[in-house]
């Protein structure tokens, strides 16, 4: 019900929640929201990597024992999320990156992402997980999604119990000019990234917000048999990745850190995915692969204390 009405006009670009609804849910349990259109509506936005089997039926068949699938579809559209009465919580962090955080390449219906391993490991302590991975973003620039910069208030800031962000984002910044996506943009360079981190880091900061740095993980030969093949990946792009990761490590701007690189890095293969973790194109991570970078990430560190900032920039 929404204003203890069964149904609601949304108006455009806005969002809006429904009234409570008193169902008892445990801590991995799936839920299935079903939405009744009375007319197709116009979809500026959906999430296109959803990893998970939705369901579009002709007429209403809400009440329908056995209904008739008209097709099925893996985005996710209208809802953006669902919000839960938890008992006993500690807080919320959000996993906030690109396709690897999305899932690209994990398994349909399995949960098989890294923030979903993260949420059944930090489950046991009251703390919830928020996927703000998109699919194309970037750090700096729009891409298939706003800029992190522009979408942190939104994704991040603004979601229920946030007190911790871990950022693994970047790859695309790095990877993107030169390529078919964006074939006029220039090569990223190390300073730009670096005001790109700073800034995330500041605002998220001035939020109260812990903030947790991922190193960007390989991607030599990445998307092979695509028309981003030849030049996704180049040496001059590895060793900006490479740099910017010793500055993740070493800097001190992070709260705290994972080294999501050396822990998928094939030692024999410097700059490749290890076989056991490549999700099957050299840049995303497999099932496994995730899993490993879920149990990397160290519980304890995710709502350490953080000590402001001793002075305040505007």
């Amino acid at each position: 019900m929404f204003g203890g009405e069964a149904s609601v006009i949304i108006p455009p670009d806005a969002s809006l929640t429904s009234d409570p609804v008193d169902l008892p849910v445990e801590q991995g349990d799936d839920l299935a929201v079903s939405l009744r259109l009375v007319a197709s509506p116009p979809i500026s936005s959906f999430h296109w990597d959803g990893r998970r089997t939705g369901y579009v039926l002709s007429g209403d068949q809400l009440s329908t024992v056995a209904p008739t699938i008209r097709t099925t579809t893996e985005r996710r559209l209208f809802l953006a999320a669902l919000l839960v009465e938890a008992v006993n919580a500690h807080g919320v962090v959000a996993a906030f990156g690109d396709s690897i955080t999305d899932g690209a390449n994990t398994s349909i219906d399995n949960d098989a992402r890294w923030p979903d391993f993260l949420a059944e490991r930090a489950s046991c302590r009251g703390i919830a997980v928020v996927n703000a991975g998109i699919s194309g973003a970037r750090l700096l620039s729009d891409g298939m999604g706003a800029n992190a910069l522009a979408r942190l208030d939104n994704d991040v800031i603004r979601q229920p119990g946030i007190r911790a962000v871990i950022l693994h984002l970047g790859i695309n910044d790095i990877a993107w000019p030169g390529t078919p996506f964006s074939p006029e943009e220039p090569p990223m360079t190390f300073e730009r990234m670096l005001i790109g981190y700073r800034t995330f880091i500041a605002h998220a900061h001035a939020a109260n917000l812990r903030v947790i740095g991922g190193t960007l993980t390989p991607f030599a030969g990445a998307l092979p048999d695509t028309p981003m093949a030849d030049n996704y990946y180049s040496i001059e792009k590895d060793n900006l990745r490479r740099r910017i990761n010793d500055w993740i490590r070493n800097s001190g701007a992070f709260d705290a850190t994972i080294d999501f690189d050396r822990l998928l890095e094939d030692p024999e293969r410097p700059g490749h995915l290890l076989p056991c973790f490549d999700g099957g194109d050299h840049l995303h991570p497999s099932d496994e692969g995730c899993r490993a970078m879920a149990h990397a990430v160290n519980l304890d560190s995710l709502f350490e204390r953080r000590v402001p900032d001793s002075t305040t920039h505007q």
